[in-house]
């Protein structure tokens, strides 16, 4: 069995060789010519010369390999009771007929398009079809205020927005059309246009020159191919939270990010082509786009797309139900979803109702995982918990135990590769240069 030393020290021996073994698992158009490209500066970029697509990597190649029949995303709505899947291939016809609805209304390679969607597999594929065409997704979490979306919009300056009708909390419906229409009366920048998806729990009454039916507008429009685009080209702007001021925007360049994803699925969540990884976070949040979009679905695993609470929706037992149901494989979510858990059912008589020996791994990360937590939540699923660290910066983990090592009680495991990540100034404007990404060159 490969051990953290023998990965770490094929790393160390040859850095450039070990990333570009890495990269070979993504499909290009044209190979990059090296991993890392030094700027100068203290500035690197990842396979900044190659050319690639993030959809195509994320659906078409699976499609391609004859795998279409595979499930690609499991949506399941405890809140509204709806549970579909839809297939690789299904998601492939919906993403290009968005994409190309998309690129008929104008949209091209490098324009900004803002989501503001709830979790819903459209969210997914609003992603996606950004991608597919190289335009580049800001995606701003569900729900947040007119005014924080403003703000974001001022800074993207997106042609376009794409946002649900709706959100769903328990025993509330978050109206989100009056929050849109609000930020966008607020910004100083305004978008040419904007799709709306019409959830039937609320449907919302549209703007004529303003906004579009997500249905309507793609009727009659062809398929968007995918547009290839340079390892350094943005595949996408997630902005902080801004608790210390202005928010700043995380600029995601393209081959970096699907090299890293791709490689952590099974090094660090062990998990093979086929299986079901399920991330219990929302798309508005780094692990949404790592670990419910790109991650999953560009290694070919299924995604599990959950609206829901770890209670209350409707009980402590729901995550339970939800991995037992689906097959999950591996399960990440945050220390405070099992903190919630734990208060309502210390005992985990829910855990007892439901058969989880598929069950391999629970990953916490997002905030501290108290010891207290950890060893609950050891003892009641009986499957080792790895704690790991990392930030919106980084996109991935920083700081983590790799697959085949001993999981840490209440601490982190060994650095990835003796990862350093490294911190550059960079706006939002400056799309085509480097960003902090999974790895940095380390000393």
């Amino acid at each position: 069995m490969t051990t953290y030393k023998d990965v770490y020290a094929r790393w160390k021996a040859d850095p450039e060789a070990f990333w570009t073994d890495a990269a070979a698992q993504i499909h290009w158009h044209r190979a990059p010519s090296r991993a890392l490209t030094d700027l100068g500066d203290h500035m690197y970029e990842w396979f900044a010369d190659g050319l690639t697509n993030t959809c195509y990597n994320a659906v078409d190649r699976h499609v391609a390999a004859g795998r279409g029949a595979q499930t690609a995303i499991i949506h399941d709505s405890p809140i509204t009771g709806i549970k579909r899947t839809i297939t690789y291939a299904d998601l492939q016809t919906r993403v290009a007929s968005l994409a190309g609805a998309l690129k008929a209304k104008g949209v091209s390679k490098g324009d900004r398009v803002i989501i503001y969607m709830p979790m819903i597999p459209e969210a997914l594929e609003a992603m996606l079809a950004v991608t597919r065409i190289g335009a580049i997704h800001s995606v701003v979490f569900g729900g947040f205020a007119a005014h924080e979306l403003a703000v974001r919009i001022d800074d993207a300056k997106p042609k376009a927005i794409i946002a649900a009708s709706c959100g769903l909390e328990p025993g509330r419906v978050v109206h989100y059309k009056p929050l849109l229409d609000g930020a966008i009366a607020q910004s100083t920048h305004k978008p040419d246009f904007t799709v709306i998806f019409q959830r039937e729990q609320e449907p919302c009454a549209l703007i004529p020159g303003q906004d579009v039916d997500w249905f309507d507008f793609q009727a009659g429009v062809s398929p968007a191919e995918c547009e290839w685009v340079e390892g350094n080209h943005p595949c996408y702007i997630l902005y902080t939270s801004g608790t210390t001021g202005q928010p700043k925007g995380v600029v995601r360049p393209t081959g970096g990010h699907l090299v890293a994803l791709n490689w952590s699925m099974k090094n660090i969540y062990n998990v093979d082509p086929g299986d079901v990884f399920w991330a219990a976070s929302d798309v508005g949040w780094v692990v949404g786009h790592s670990y419910i979009c790109y991650g999953p679905l560009i290694h070919g695993n299924t995604t599990v797309v959950f609206e829901g609470k770890p209670i209350g929706t409707p009980d402590a037992g729901t995550f339970w139900r939800v991995i037992s149901e689906h097959n999950v494989r591996s399960f990440f979510t945050a220390p405070t979803a099992f903190r919630a858990i734990k208060r309502e059912d210390p005992k985990g008589e829910y855990r007892q109702k439901y058969d989880l020996s598929c069950l391999r791994a629970l990953y916490l990360a997002g905030e501290r995982a108290d010891p207290d937590t950890i060893v609950w939540a050891q003892n009641i699923l009986g499957v080792p918990v790895y704690d790991h660290w990392w930030q919106t910066e980084t996109a991935g983990p920083s700081l983590e135990t790799l697959r085949e090592s001993k999981p840490c009680q209440s601490n982190w495991g060994p650095p990835r590769c003796q990862c350093r990540v490294m911190t550059c100034k960079c706006s939002t404007k400056q799309a085509t240069r480097s960003a902090p990404t999974h790895w940095a060159r380390s000393p």
